[in-house]
């Protein structure tokens, strides 16, 4: 397997973490022992907005002095947002962006784009949000293969999260470059069977994205009983190997299954020991040092 680190981790997107340049990103990846990076298509990074002809140019050249691949071009699309602005485009718009990605990949010499799918809505059915999921994301393979670029499908978003519901939508959208980048994450939190799960969706992995994590539990004072209410418990990011997630079955029926991509690491939300840069650098070497045994 090969690893990838993910910009975000270095993007200041959660308080407290300090925030690097994309050139000072790709040398700490180098420096730090990844084989490739992940951008995040957004600023402070891997804008559309911001990423020139020239400045494609100058990423394109950092990345190859430094000897690192593009794993992919990370995305951030919602298709059911339409909903919360009728009238406006959306889905359109964020079609455009995927296909913009798409273009940016291949000018870095990558040929994968991340995308998500949407956050649920309660003022439309869940088969209508579906449908516009579906039907975006096929559209955005299908531009995207100008490009021979593939669209791989994070389960994050509301829309397919569960791992059988995602490998419904991949049949759904019938496009040979729509693909999984399945993470083992949301089965550990949805408490299914992590081997079945990466079983089940064998035929459309294409990259995985991993960070660990552990659970505390939360609650609610209600002085009425002089007792707390249970509330949904929180989830605190911790190094690699150091929360509840059984990576090592996730990671290890990946390689039975033949499993040739990369695997990527990220920091994105609050993290033990805080965001300063020696304790992303600390925790993006211990992901080094875990993966070494697969």
């Amino acid at each position: 397997m090969k690893i990838a680190l993910h910009s975000v981790s270095y993007a200041g997107v959660w308080q407290g973490q300090i925030t690097l340049s994309i050139d000072d990103f790709i040398t700490k990846a180098k420096m730090l022992g990844y084989d490739a990076v992940m951008l995040t298509a957004k600023r402070p990074h891997a804008s559309l907005l911001d990423m020139t002809q020239s400045r494609r140019i100058q990423v394109r050249e950092l990345l190859e002095k430094n000897d690192l691949k593009l794993a992919c071009m990370a995305g951030y699309t919602d298709f059911c947002s339409e909903l919360d602005t009728p009238g406006i485009p959306l889905r359109e718009m964020q079609i455009l962006y995927v296909t913009e990605l798409a273009r940016l990949a291949k000018d870095l010499g990558g040929n994968l784009v991340r995308i998500f799918t949407g956050f649920e809505r309660q003022n439309a059915s869940y088969d209508l949000q579906w449908d516009w999921c579906v039907k975006s994301i096929k559209e955005c393979a299908k531009r995207a293969s100008d490009f021979d670029v593939i669209i791989g499908i994070q389960n994050h978003h509301d829309i397919g999260a569960d791992y059988q519901s995602l490998y419904d939508m991949l049949v759904d959208i019938d496009e040979p470059n729509c693909k999984a980048m399945f993470d083992a994450w949301a089965p550990a939190l949805h408490g299914v069977d992590i081997i079945s799960a990466v079983k089940k969706l064998a035929p459309f992995i294409v990259h995985t994205t991993v960070a660990d994590y552990v659970i505390r539990q939360r609650f609610k004072y209600v002085p009425k009983y002089v007792n707390y209410e249970h509330q949904l418990s929180a989830v605190r990011a911790v190094p690699m190997g150091k929360g509840f997630i059984d990576y090592k079955s996730f990671l290890t029926t990946l390689k039975e299954i033949g499993f040739d991509g990369y695997v990527g690491y990220e920091m994105c939300s609050m993290l033990e020991g805080g965001g300063s840069e020696e304790n992303l650098d600390r925790c993006a070497k211990i992901f080094v040092e875990y993966m070494k045994q697969f």
